[in-house]
C-alpha cells in the first residue's frame, strides 16, 4: 500500500512538474517574443521616422536611435554569445546596424572586446570623453547617449550610446560618425531598413503606409506592394500609437503579431507559434524522461530506506518488548534505568503479582498467563500515559512515573480499583503487591538504591497480604 501511495504521489509530482514547466516555458516564450518584437517594432519605426524628419530635428533624435541600436546590438550579442569575442563578427554586426564601432565593457568599466581592438583596455577613467559614462556603473537600468564629442583615443568627432545587456553582465556601446549616419539615413528606403533588420527563423517584419495600408518594406520582399489585410494582418485591430499583440494567420501559419501605428507607418512583427511549440515540446519531453527516471530511482531508494527502517524499528521493538504482555522488557528497563536523572522528580514502583504459582499449579499455565496479562493491562491503562511499565521477571513488574507526579495518588487509586474489578476466564480475581519510592524522599547514591527501597516496601506489602489471607483462611 505504501509503495502504491508513493507511486501515485510520484506520478502526481511528475504531472505537476511538467505542467509547471510548460507554464514557465510559455511565460518565458511569450516574454521573449514580446520583448524581441517590441525592440524590432520600435527600431523600425524609429528609423523610418528619422528618414522623414529634417536634419536639425534628426540630430536631437539621434540619441534615442543610437540607444535603440545599442539595445539591438545587445540583443544580438546575447542571442549569439559566440560573437562576443569575435572582432570580425562584431564588425559585421556594426555594418549591418549602420554603425562605425562596437565596444563591450565589463562591469568595472573596461573595454574587453569590440570591433576596434586598439581600444581594448580603455576604461571610464581613461579620459574626459569616455568618463561621461561613469554613471552606468552605479545604475544598471541606465542607458546613455553622448553628444557629438572628440573621442578619447583619436580626437575624432563621434557619438556614443551605451546600454547594459539583459542580465546586467556587460555594457554594449556603439559609436557612430554623425555625418556619415545622417547621409545614410536620408538615403535609406523603407524596404532597405526592414530588410537589414536582424530576425530569427520564423520571424517576419512588415512596414506599411499608415494611410494606404500598403506594405512598403518586408523581410520577405515578395510581400512588398500587398495590403496588410491581404496577408492576414487586420488593420482594423491596430490602434494608433498603441502596441497591440494579436494572433494572426500569415501564409497559413499561426503567428503572434505585434503591431504599432504612428502618423506615417504601421509596423508589424510576426513570430510563428511553431517555433516555440517545437522547443517547448522537446524541453517537456527531455524533462519528462528525466523526471520519470529520477522518480523511479527515488522510489527504489525510498522503498529500500523504508524497508530498512521498518526492519530496524521492528528489531528495536522486539528487543525492548516483552512478548507476552507487550510491556517493556528487562533489556529496556536496564537501558532506561541507567539514564534516569536523580535531580529530576520521578517515582519508582516495584510490583509483584500475588498467587501466580498457585494459579499455575491449580489451573494451568493458561490461567497464570491470564493473570500476568491482566496485571500488565491494568498497569499500562493506569500508568501508561505518565511513564513506562516494565516486566522484569515472571510476575515482577516495575513502573517509572515521570509525568504529572502530583496526580500519583489519584492514578494509584484508579489502578487499585481496576485490579479489584477484574474478573478473568480462568481466574476470578487477582491482587498485586507494590511498593513505591519518590526519588525526592532523600539523597540517594544511585537509582539502584531507590529500586532496592521500592522492592523492600513491595515485599512488606506482599507479606502483609499473605498474613491477612492466612488469618482470613483460619476464621
Amino acid at each position: 500500500m505504501k509503495k502504491r501511495k508513493i507511486a501515485i504521489l510520484s506520478v502526481g509530482i511528475i504531472i505537476v512538474a511538467l505542467l509547471l514547466e510548460a507554464s514557465v516555458l510559455k511565460y518565458v516564450n511569450d516574454k521573449n517574443a514580446y520583448q524581441t518584437s517590441k525592440v524590432l517594432v520600435d527600431r523600425v519605426l524609429t528609423v523610418l521616422n528619422k528618414n522623414d524628419e529634417n536634419r536639425n530635428e534628426l540630430i536631437e533624435s539621434l540619441k534615442d536611435d543610437y540607444i535603440i541600436r545599442a539595445k539591438a546590438v545587445s540583443y544580438i550579442v546575447d542571442a549569439k554569445p559566440q560573437v562576443e569575442y569575435d572582432v570580425d563578427e562584431l564588425q559585421k554586426i556594426a555594418d549591418l546596424m549602420s554603425i562605425d564601432e562596437i565596444h563591450l565593457f565589463d562591469e568595472n568599466g573596461y573595454i574587453y572586446s569590440g570591433s576596434v581592438p586598439k581600444y581594448f583596455g580603455y576604461s571610464f577613467d581613461s579620459g574626459e570623453q569616455i568618463g561621461y559614462f561613469k554613471p552606468m556603473l552605479n545604475d544598471k537600468s541606465l542607458t546613455m547617449c553622448q553628444d557629438v564629442t572628440p573621442n578619447t583615443s583619436e580626437g575624432k568627432k563621434m557619438m556614443y550610446a551605451i546600454t547594459w545587456n539583459e542580465d546586467g553582465t556587460k555594457m554594449i556601446q556603439i559609436g557612430i560618425t554623425p555625418t556619415r549616419l545622417l547621409n545614410e539615413i536620408k538615403q535609406n528606403k523603407v524596404s532597405t531598413v526592414v530588410a537589414d533588420m536582424p530576425v530569427y527563423k520564423g520571424m517576419e517584419i512588415f512596414a506599411a503606409d499608415a494611410e494606404t495600408k500598403v506594405i512598403e518594406g518586408a523581410t520577405d520582399d515578395s510581400k512588398i506592394g500587398e495590403q496588410l489585410d491581404a496577408i492576414g494582418i487586420s488593420s482594423e485591430q491596430v490602434d494608433k500609437d498603441q502596441v497591440i499583440v494579436t494572433h494572426v494567420k500569415v501564409d497559413g501559419k499561426h503567428c503572434r503579431c505585434m503591431t504599432r501605428w504612428d502618423d506615417s507607418y504601421i509596423v508589424a512583427v510576426t513570430v510563428e507559434d511553431s517555433v516555440y511549440l517545437q522547443g517547448t515540446l522537446l524541453a517537456i519531453l527531455i524533462v519528462g524522461i528525466y523526471l520519470v527516471l529520477a522518480t523511479c530511482w527515488m522510489m527504489y531508494m525510498l522503498s529500500k530506506v523504508i524497508k530498512e527502517r521498518v526492519e530496524k524499528e521492528k528489531l528495536i521493538y522486539t528487543s525492548n518488548t516483552d512478548e507476552l504482555t507487550k510491556c517493556f522488557n528487562r533489556h529496556a528497563y536496564e537501558t532506561d534505568i541507567n539514564n534516569l536523572d536523580l535531580n529530576m522528580e520521578w517515582i519508582y514502583i516495584s510490583m509483584d503479582l500475588n498467587g501466580l504459582k498457585h494459579a499455575n499449579d491449580s489451573y494451568g499455565h493458561a490461567a497464570g498467563d491470564e493473570l500476568i496479562c491482566a496485571a500488565s493491562d491494568c498497569m499500562k491503562n493506569s500508568f501508561g500515559q505518565y511513564g513506562k511499565v516494565y516486566r522484569i521477571g515472571g510476575d515482577e513488574f516495575v513502573v517509572v512515573i515521570t509525568k504529572n507526579i502530583g496526580q500519583f495518588e489519584e492514578v494509584l487509586k484508579i489502578f487499585e480499583r481496576s485490579v479489584e474489578e477484574w474478573h478473568g476466564k480462568h481466574i476470578d480475581s487477582m491482587t498485586v503487591s507494590y511498593g513505591y519510592v519518590f526519588n525526592s524522599e532523600e539523597k540517594w547514591n544511585s537509582v539502584y538504591d531507590i529500586a532496592k527501597a521500592a522492592d523492600k516496601r513491595m515485599y512488606e506489602s506482599k507479606a502483609k497480604f499473605y498474613r491477612e489471607k492466612e488469618r482470613d483462611r483460619r476464621k
